[in-house]
């Protein structure tokens, strides 16, 4: 028969070499979490430089930058909105034309049922609203216009497939 000694011992080699293991584990993620951290910020300092050169109301800036050459002269530089353009993040002071004319009355018909007091409205209700065929691509189409008008935070959606504005959007002045 073993003797008591003989078995903790025996255990407490098991529990060291388990931590052993458990800490070589730990020391490869913690290496893995460094790597994805520095790619990420890498992902993160993108996204910023892409906003700040797609930001709207930023055309003085541009003109500074093709008067020294640096840049050439953007083709039509306005304040309109031009067809398929980016839909920019919302913040306050910004007005719905900055967004295309799809945009502006998706913004239109929700701002109009917020107005009356009336919740919120699935894709396919916004279809019939402007008069499309309640067909897939054209329901789709609008879910997408939707989903980025809530990415940029112009618009919430409450629940599943369910969109209205964004309270600050809604608010005083409602940005129209």
């Amino acid at each position: 028969m073993p003797s008591v000694v003989g078995l903790l011992e025996q255990r407490e080699l098991t529990a060291r070499r388990r931590m052993d293991e458990l800490r070589e584990e730990a020391d490869r993620i913690q290496a893995e979490l460094v790597v994805v951290e520095q790619e990420w910020n890498e992902w993160v300092i993108a996204r910023s430089r892409v906003g700040e050169v797609l930001a709207p109301g930023d055309d003085d800036a541009c003109e500074e930058r093709s008067d020294r050459g640096d840049l050439p002269a953007a083709p039509g530089t306005s304040g309109a909105a031009k067809p398929k353009s980016v839909v920019p993040m919302w913040r306050a002071g910004l007005v719905w034309s900055a967004l295309s004319a799809d945009y502006q009355r998706i913004l239109q018909v929700l701002a109009d049922r917020n107005r009356l007091g009336q919740g919120p409205l699935t894709c396919q209700e916004m279809a019939a609203c402007f008069g499309l065929d309640p067909v897939p691509a054209k329901i789709e189409a609008l879910r997408s216009k939707a989903k980025r008008l809530v990415a940029r935070g112009w618009l919430v959606e409450s629940a599943p497939g369910r969109f209205t504005l964004a309270k600050s959007v809604a608010g005083p002045g409602g940005g129209s």
